[in-house]
């Protein structure tokens, strides 16, 4: 087994495994546990009581965070000339059609989100091998396939994100940096599992959030007590 470093033995030091924390405690904690010489992201874990293998049950939307992710979000934007003004005044970073297409299919990946318009899907749909496993590829669902091309980038600049729930019933997503206040990532943890509980699946019986857990990159997990942000 390897040895224990020194920084690492004080961060286990500073966390009670056998504790659950309130969530305010957990977002002050995470802050004081992180010991990286970069901004680290804070990332939470949310296991729900369903089963994502039924249809009625999948978990999958949208939610802007009121402080964002703290992370420069590099948007591409794959319209018709008409649209790209619009685009490029809303922030996108990279604003084309096939010339970027023909870019994807040769491998280039390097943005965050894409965006799209109804009227190119067919084009873009022949990309889902690609963008699929890199959950790049757009969808309506998540407000990425929409003729209103300046607020989707706004938004996704502003901080919306979205989540789906894996295999396992976990939803994983980013809620900010340990350089944030304390409060604000409290505020979009909260803004997260509210919108999760308002999408309860009407088919899901039994106790809907089971488990939640916050951590920030490289830090050991913090769990929080579920019923304290349920209510």
């Amino acid at each position: 087994m390897g040895r224990i470093s020194k920084k690492r033995k004080e961060v286990l030091a500073k966390v009670d495994i056998a504790k659950i924390y309130s969530l305010t405690e957990a977002c002050d904690l995470v802050k004081e546990i992180s010991t990286t010489k970069f901004d680290a992201s804070v990332d939470i874990c949310v296991r729900l009581g369903v089963d994502p293998r039924k249809a009625n049950q999948m978990v999958r939307g949208t939610v802007s965070l009121p402080h964002g992710t703290g992370k420069d979000v590099r948007v591409l934007v794959l319209c018709t000339p008409d649209k790209e003004a619009e685009a490029k005044a809303a922030g996108a970073d990279h604003v084309g059609l096939d010339d970027y297409i023909e870019k994807i299919k040769g491998g280039w990946t390097d943005v965050d989100v894409i965006i799209t318009m109804p009227s190119v899907m067919g084009k873009v749909g022949a990309l889902g091998r690609i963008l699929g496993p890199r959950s790049l590829m757009p969808n309506p669902k998540t407000g990425t396939v929409t003729m209103e091309i300046g607020k989707a980038v706004e938004e996704v600049k502003a901080g919306k994100i979205d989540f789906k729930v894996d295999k396992y019933g976990i939803i994983h997503s980013s809620v900010g940096k340990v350089s944030f206040e304390g409060v604000k990532i409290r505020e979009n943890s909260m803004e997260l599992i509210q919108t999760l509980i308002k999408m309860k699946p009407s088919s899901a019986k039994g106790t809907y959030i089971k488990s939640v857990y916050i951590s920030s990159t490289m830090s050991p997990g913090i769990q929080i007590d579920a019923k304290s942000v349920v209510a």
